[in-house]
């Protein structure tokens, strides 16, 4: 149950101001059918965090957990760093909407942008720290929906009251608190 919390609340804080939660304003600005946005966030988040919770669960499997705990300490601590460095969105990735509807164009640009992002790579480590990539898939993509879903129906209006500094700060102190206890615990093994 922790994976599932913790996987939540950290991706649902490192989510506020990230560039997915601008694409969630801007498709619902554009096309006004919250339903297939959601949904599309919903199954594009799925695939996504998927493969990168197996990646984590394969990692457990081909390093040694003394190796691992170093590498995860130092990746929720580099996350914790590229949390607190504002994200923003290209004009063309919301683009692909004309071609593939709106549903479409929300699986496919989430999937795109999620790529290499820092809520992905954050389901690595803590599919790979929990050894739990099922319980953090599920946590992450509730995560990443707390933090869209409400872009989705309040847009702009919320993102202005949201103090985004503390909200990046917050998730910078999550993500460097993960690093520092996966890290004492390297120090602490025999």
């Amino acid at each position: 149950m922790e994976s599932l919390l913790i996987s939540t609340a950290v991706v649902a804080l490192a989510e506020i101001g990230d560039k997915t939660q601008l694409l969630a304003f801007i498709l619902a600005a554009r096309f006004k059918k919250p339903l297939p946005i959601i949904l599309g966030i919903l199954v594009a988040t799925l695939l996504n965090h998927g493969l990168a919770g197996a990646l984590g669960a394969w990692l457990t499997s081909v390093v040694s957990p003394d190796v691992l705990r170093w590498v995860l300490g130092l990746s929720f601590i580099g996350m914790a760093i590229w949390t607190l460095i504002p994200d923003r969105i290209e004009e063309e990735e919301t683009q692909v909407a004309r071609r593939f509807g709106v549903f479409g164009a929300t699986l496919l640009t989430f999937f795109l942008v999620e790529m290499g992002d820092k809520t992905q790579i954050a389901t690595v480590a803590l599919a790979a720290h929990y050894a739990a990539p099922w319980m953090v898939i599920l946590g992450t993509t509730l995560g990443m929906l707390i933090a869209d879903v409400p872009a989705i129906f309040v847009g702009d209006r919320l993102a202005s009251k949201i103090p985004m500094k503390l909200v990046h700060a917050v998730a910078a102190a999550v993500f460097a608190l993960l690093g520092l206890v996966t890290l004492l615990g390297s120090w602490l093994q025999p």
